[in-house]
């Protein structure tokens, strides 16, 4: 089939506005309007649909070959393509970067996920105006475009209600965004944001979770733009948080998958192998990669491990079938609008890997592994039925995200290695491609989806966008696909990095070195010279089975060489392989501290990363606030919620302090007498004891200037309180105590101040 007919290029984005065509006389009567016409999409421009999953293995989805039943990604891939050798970078941030621009993520700045953000220009994740977005260009083409889901793509201190908004989605090319800003959410009582709004606490029904309300907000937005101009094509990036931990899904969906894993991590692995193989979505000489020595094999695990282990599994897998029933109402959507023939769906399954960020023993709230504190097997199994509900972060083990990745080596953030960065791609547009449920086997990555879109829609690149000349795109096109299995492969080179694991592919070759594990921050500094490398011929081993550096060193030391070349190209120097250190500089990027912070009632919805911090430092909270009547109570002031977090708040004529350690452990300061019923001036003082990260310290309440508690901690959250937010006479998310969420204060709350010391 021919392509579509392309816009005439145009030196840059916008357009020049149009000279007035008509004729000015000195009455109507000798004049004849122009009424100028508003920028329209080719003629028969597809709709466009890209679907991007968070942390999926290539042997999760039974579209691939997994043991999860996914029939709407089925159905997707019967009437499309499957694409088996697409990749991703191993990382969250840069493959949507990479994605949305054509560029390679180092080049946007976005070589590393914005909480490890550092200043250096391939990973300060400051987009540039010369990078522009797919949203900006289709925006400016004709097409509505909007932006649903997850996005993690604003730098930590732009996320605030301070902005600037140029990098939140509205600021990039998307008329409507409604999701969350940052690396995941609490399904079922995320932090949200509408454009650039905080979204207010809102009745929820007992059946809610987030990836059914974006579904919602999705096809409200569909409908919306189908009864204003029908003849409008749409962009619509629909990015669940799913399957991101916390895997959070309801009880129903679990028992759906009760004692479907008992036999383990192993037998997952081989049988999803068989059925790859049967299924043709690896070639048959394909090799199963063996188990690295880092993970137990299941056999060696004790009972309770074995039990819990498969039970955090039925819980991942409940939350993938789900969000495929979600997926597949949100296409039932488009086909009852009558626009499934002409949209190009582009479903990428995973922006990496399936993520072994849970460790070896999995978490019941994935807030300890950021904060280095480990959770026992016995902690867990207190919590056994309830993991997947609103109490929990629970994320699985390793083992289990290695499975995922079957036939493949690691896990997410291990760019060496396809277990990290390649991830399936099913496309589907009905009226485009004829070889329905066809198989493509050329090599291709994220970067590729951008110059394909706009090659399907008709539209050219253009030079320089809003005044801002424009880099080169690194993307290729993978329209040629669509119409042959045989078509040539077009992308020749690609280099892969995350937090120092490397890998560069070359014709079919690739080299690759591993330098840390997610589990397993690196204890000393890179030192290159020291990488070990691996030497893989992928055109003869799919999954990078045949380790072949000692037989071809001379091809092994051109790729590292070739590696070099363009990671300077490319903005990924200098490599940096630290952990807990690098998150804490990203914290700290670009955020401008100061010593006293006013806040008022209405505000809400402010993240932790714009938040003043209060850790691993000594702090005092303020609150001024009067009571009218005896019933007066709610909360003056909370960040965060069950899973980490503080508030300050009035119940039973009592003043409280609620610090939540991690989930773990909730330390309540209460003052001694009853609050008089007049205005008060409240005031905890948190004394620490320095020495480090985490340390202790002592609460102090004080009302009107006299001491009414005092509490000692041995221990505090050294990086992260939770993914939830700020919020001022309210809790809008999960409580932080024990009390119910949001508790609003029903005095009169005149300011709150937090001074850091």
């Amino acid at each position: 089939m021919s392509k579509r007919k392309t816009l005439l290029s145009t030196a840059g984005y916008p357009r020049p506005e149009a000279a007035f065509g008509g004729r000015i006389g000195r009455t109507f009567a000798e004049s004849r309007p122009d009424q100028p016409r508003p920028v329209t999409a080719p003629e028969k421009a597809p709709n466009v649909l890209i679907v991007l999953l968070d942390d999926v293995g290539f042997a999760q989805f039974s579209t691939f070959g997994g043991l999860i039943p996914t029939p709407a990604l089925d159905r997707l891939a019967d009437e499309g393509l499957r694409y088996n050798r697409f990749h991703t970078t191993a990382l969250c941030t840069p493959s949507r970067a990479a994605m949305l621009t054509g560029r390679n993520a180092h080049v946007s700045g976005n070589g590393s996920v914005t909480e490890m953000s550092s200043g250096f220009p391939g990973y300060n994740c400051a987009w540039p105006k010369s990078v522009a977005c797919i949203a900006e260009i289709l925006r400016q083409n004709g097409y509505g475009t909007a932006a649903i889901g997850k996005w993690h793509n604003t730098p930590n201190w732009e996320s605030g209600p301070q902005g600037p908004f140029d990098r939140w989605p509205t600021g990039l090319g998307f008329e409507y965004f409604y999701g969350f800003i940052g690396g995941a959410t609490n399904q079922w009582n995320p932090t949200l944001f509408e454009n650039t709004r905080p979204v207010r606490h809102r009745a929820k029904s007992q059946h809610y979770h987030f990836t059914t309300e974006m579904t919602d907000k999705s096809l409200e937005w569909i409908r919306s733009m189908d009864v204003a101009d029908p003849d409008k094509p749409f962009f619509l990036w629909y990015a669940p948080g799913a399957t991101h931990a916390p895997h959070h899904v309801s009880k129903d969906w679990i028992d759906r998958f009760k004692g479907q894993f008992d036999d383990g991590w192993d037998v997952y692995r081989e049988r999803a192998f068989e059925r790859q193989k049967a299924m043709g979505v690896i070639p048959p000489q394909a090799k199963l990669t063996p188990r690295p020595p880092e993970i137990p094999a299941w056999d060696t695990l004790g009972e309770d491990e074995r039990r819990l282990f498969a039970r955090m599994m039925e819980v991942f897998a409940a939350f993938t079938a789900q969000t495929d029933d979600e997926i597949g109402r949100l296409l039932d959507g488009l086909e009852a609008l009558g626009k499934k023939d002409n949209t190009l769906v582009l479903y990428v399954v995973g922006d990496n890997g399936a993520s072994g960020e849970g460790g070896l023993t999995g978490n019941a709230n994935g807030v300890c592994y950021f904060n280095g504190v480990p959770e026992t097997i016995d902690d867990m199994l207190a919590h056994f039925d309830d993991l997947g509900g609103p109490n929990h972060y629970n994320h699985f083990p390793a083992g289990w995200a290695w499975a995922m990745n079957t036939p493949f080596k690691w896990v997410k953030r291990v760019a060496s290695h396809l277990g990290g960065v390649r991830n399936p791609l099913v496309v589907s547009w009905p009226e485009r491609i004829a070889d329905k449920g066809g198989l493509r086997q050329q090599f291709y990555h994220v970067v590729d989806v951008f110059p394909t879109v706009l090659d399907a829609a008709g539209i050219a690149m253009p030079d320089s966008v809003n005044g801002a000349p424009q880099k080169p795109i690194d993307g290729v096109s993978m329209l040629p696909s669509f119409d042959s299995e045989e078509a040539p492969e077009v992308r020749h080179v690609q280099y892969f990095e995350a937090l120092s694991n490397r890998a560069i592919y070359d014709n079919g070759w690739w080299a690759g070195t591993r330098e840390v594990l997610p589990w397993k921050p690196k204890p000393d500094e890179l030192d290159p010279e020291k990488s070990v490398w691996e030497l893989y011929h992928l055109d003869r081993d799919f999954s990078q089975a045949d380790d072949l550096a000692d037989e071809h060193p001379e091809m092994l030391a051109r790729l590292k060489d070739l590696f070099w070349i363009e990671a300077a190209r490319n903005q990924v120097l200098p490599l940096d392989a630290r952990g807990s250190e690098r998150m804490n500089d990203a914290l700290a990027l670009g955020k401008k501290e100061r010593p006293v912070y006013d806040f008022y009632p209405g505000v809400y919805g402010i993240l932790e990363t714009s938040a003043p911090d209060v850790k691993n430092r000594s702090f005092a909270i303020e609150a001024e606030f009067a009571l009218a009547q005896e019933t007066d109570e709610g909360v003056l002031m909370a960040l965060g919620g069950r899973i980490g977090g503080y508030a300050l708040l009035v119940r039973d004529r009592r003043l409280e302090f609620h610090y939540n350690f991690c989930g773990i452990d909730l330390t309540k300061v209460i003052s001694d007498e009853p609050l008089a019923m007049r205005s008060i001036h409240a005031r905890l003082d948190f004394a620490y004891d320095g020495g480090g990260m985490g340390k202790g310290g002592e609460f102090t309440l004080t009302i009107d200037g006299a001491r009414a508690a005092r509490k000692r901690i041995e221990r505090t959250v050294p990086r992260m309180f939770s993914r939830e937010s700020l919020d001022v006479g309210m809790d809008l998310n999960s409580p932080v105590g024990d009390y119910a969420a949001p508790f609003e204060f029903t005095g009169q709350l005149k300011r709150v101040r937090i001074c850091l010391k």
